[in-house]
C-alpha cells in the first residue's frame, strides 16, 4: 500500500495552518501593510510588555533573524521602541509605542472577528477541535 500524503496528519495540520494563517494575513496586510512576522511580533508585544528579541523568538516560532528584521521595520514605522533590558544588559527590550498599541487595538478586533468566523466554520466541532489542538501542542504553544 503506497503512502498517502493527504492522509498523513502532520501534513494536513501543516496545510491547514498555512491556509488559516494566509487568510488572516490578507486581513492585517490590507489594514496595516504588515507581514506575518511583523504581525506576530506586534501581537506578542501587545500581551507581554517589554521583552527581548530572544523572548519573542521563543514564543512566535520564527528565527531570530526574522524577528530582528521585523522589529527593525516596526521600529522604523513607529510601532515599537527599543530600550535597555531590565534583567540582562546585553539584551535590548522591545515594547509597543502608543501608535503600536493603537494599531493592535484595531488588529485585535480584526483577529477576534476572524477567530469567530473560523469557529463558526467549525460549528459544533469547534470545542473538540480546540481540545485536540491543546492536546497536540500544549496550552501555551
Amino acid at each position: 500500500m503506497p503512502f498517502e500524503l493527504d492522509q498523513f496528519l502532520p501534513y494536513r495540520l501543516s496545510v491547514a495552518a498555512a491556509q488559516v494563517s494566509r487568510r488572516f494575513a490578507e486581513r492585517y496586510a490590507a489594514e496595516a501593510g504588515l507581514t506575518i512576522p511583523e504581525w506576530r511580533v506586534l501581537a506578542h508585544l501587545d500581551g507581554s510588555g517589554p521583552v527581548s528579541v530572544r523572548d519573542i523568538t521563543a514564543r512566535v516560532n520564527l528565527d531570530k533573524s526574522v524577528v530582528s528584521r521585523a522589529a527593525t521595520r516596526l521600529e522604523a514605522a513607529g510601532y515599537l521602541s527599543r530600550s535597555g533590558h531590565d534583567r540582562d544588559q546585553r539584551l535590548v527590550a522591545l515594547e509597543l509605542t502608543a501608535t503600536g498599541r493603537a494599531l493592535m487595538d484595531r488588529l485585535g478586533r480584526i483577529a477576534e472577528a476572524y477567530q469567530a468566523e473560523l469557529l463558526a466554520e467549525l460549528g459544533e466541532d469547534a470545542p473538540a477541535f480546540r481540545r485536540a489542538l491543546l492536546r497536540l501542542a500544549g496550552p501555551g504553544d
